[in-house]
């Protein structure tokens, strides 16, 4: 079954319309044109199913409708090459793209983050956590370190990040291409990898490369809906909170997104 729209006719939107009545959520007259009716049964069954509300009848709202066994979302990650990354970031060297990209393109497709949407919300992520596309560990900084105070003293009795007093705020200091922070991130995320690792025990791992780009994939994928719907009604600054918790970097997450936007093919 094609992907259907507000817009779209013929016997896929039919099909849909019949149902989202045999689902309980009345599209109005059955009559093959996707209108404002059907747009609206629609968002409400994706509300009520906890999938992405934006009224588009795609693989996997077919699939929770019975009309698809397929909710598999088209893969844009075969269009990321190291042309369209390095448009992306316009003053970090091909060496490092060269090298990081496969693995992070391997741990989006892994984690079943292919669609265009989480593909740009991951390498625009990258670029604004750090712009050389290698995986670094945070610096002092105000926010985490007080005046003559030594670095990272801020963290250290950080209950929301899990942490228990010196030295776990520099030990568990942001790292890689998300900045995981905290040992409450570091225990949580180290047994998900696909090669489970003690993270709050080896806190350096989460600056290898490869590690890197999973955690990156995992801390995305876990936040995937919302980060979709933030995107969908144009809110960068929403979309980049969901990972950083603020606005630092929003200046490069916005271009390298609107570059990459701009590149891929608009798929739906």
């Amino acid at each position: 079954m094609n992907t259907t729209r507000r817009g779209s006719s013929g016997p896929d939107v039919l099909a849909l319309q019949k149902a989202l009545l045999a689902h309980g959520f009345n599209p109005g007259a059955a009559d093959g044109d996707f209108g404002g009716g059907t747009e609206a049964a629609l968002i409400a069954f994706q509300m009520s199913e906890g999938l992405l509300a934006d009224g588009i009848a795609g693989p996997r709202s077919q699939t929770a409708l019975g009309l698809s066994d397929d909710p598999a979302l088209p893969d844009a990650l075969q269009f990321v090459t190291v042309q369209v990354a390095s448009a992306m970031f316009p003053l970090t060297p091909l060496g490092p793209i060269k090298a990081n990209l496969p693995p992070v393109l391997w741990a989006l497709d892994a984690r079943e983050l292919r669609d265009r949407s989480m593909a740009l919300m991951a390498l625009s992520t990258i670029r604004a956590e750090t712009e050389s596309f290698q995986p670094v560990a945070e610096g002092p900084s105000r926010f985490n370190t007080s005046p003559a105070g030594p670095p990272f003293d801020l963290y250290d009795n950080r209950r929301d990040l899990g942490n228990q007093g010196a030295p776990d705020g520099a030990r568990y200091r942001g790292r890689g291409f998300v900045q995981l922070t905290g040992r409450f991130n570091y225990r949580q995320y180290g047994p998900r990898l696909s090669d489970p690792a003690d993270l709050e025990t080896n806190p350096d791992l989460a600056a290898d490369p490869k590690v890197a780009a999973e955690l990156l994939a995992l801390f995305l994928g876990d936040r995937e809906l919302q980060i979709k719907d933030a995107l969908m009604h144009g809110n960068l600054m929403a979309a980049r909170r969901l990972v950083n918790g603020g606005s630092h970097g929003l200046d490069r997450f916005s271009d390298a997104y609107a570059r990459g936007d701009a590149l891929l093919p608009r798929q739906i």
